[in-house]
């Protein structure tokens, strides 16, 4: 699951090695958005590894529930009614940036009707 908010982006999964210690892996391209999710939303977040090797170069764990809890919580704490600016605000212009031209991409889907497909229920 990608995520893109106010303190950073990052890649939450689930590797073989979460389903037995009841985690998930957080992965950051950039270490300080690590840092900002600890100090604001994720204490319980393990220790920042780094990896040149890997596609995403800076990774963490964290118990699942603190995980969802972390989420739900940043919900809770929206007050924004533009999230680029909120970004730049809070990481500046350069980051928000690079958020708008990932939306930029994105915002190319809705007029491509090879991307309406419907997930089905799990």
């Amino acid at each position: 699951m990608w995520l893109l908010t106010p303190i950073g982006f990052f890649s939450i999964v689930c590797k073989p090695e979460d389903v037995s210690t009841g985690t998930l892996t957080v992965r950051a391209r950039v270490k300080a958005d690590l840092e900002n999710l600890r100090a604001h939303l994720l204490p319980e977040l393990g220790e920042i590894r780094k990896s040149p090797h890997n596609d995403y170069r800076y990774r963490a764990q964290a118990p699942r529930e603190a995980v969802a809890q972390a989420m739900a919580r940043s919900i809770e704490q929206l007050g924004y009614s533009n999230f680029k600016s909120e970004v730049g605000r809070k990481q500046g212009h350069e980051r928000a940036g690079v958020y708008h031209d990932v939306w930029e991409v994105l915002y190319n889907l809705q007029d491509d009707p090879r991307h309406e497909r419907k997930v089905s229920p799990a």
